[in-house]
């Protein structure tokens, strides 16, 4: 796949969250973006993001935790 850059809308339907949510994730420095124009997030990017952030709860960008396990109990 050729890699493309991606304007925040087009990010946000991608990750289903809304535009807000990857703002505040650029913003944090959780997902990077550069600005041509308007900000945008290349689709290497979003890959890497994704494979970082497996099992974590990014709810908050600024206090990530890792994501409680189905049926912890403890």
């Amino acid at each position: 796949m050729i890699p493309q850059l991606l304007e925040v809308a087009e990010v946000a339907k991608l990750l289903k969250c809304n535009k807000n949510k990857v703002y505040e994730l650029i913003k944090s420095g959780q997902l990077q973006g550069l600005k041509l124009g308007r900000m945008k997030v290349s689709t290497i990017e979003i890959e890497n993001f994704l494979l970082r952030n497996v099992g974590r709860d990014l709810t908050d960008p600024f206090n990530i935790k890792p994501l409680e396990k189905v049926g912890d109990q403890t």
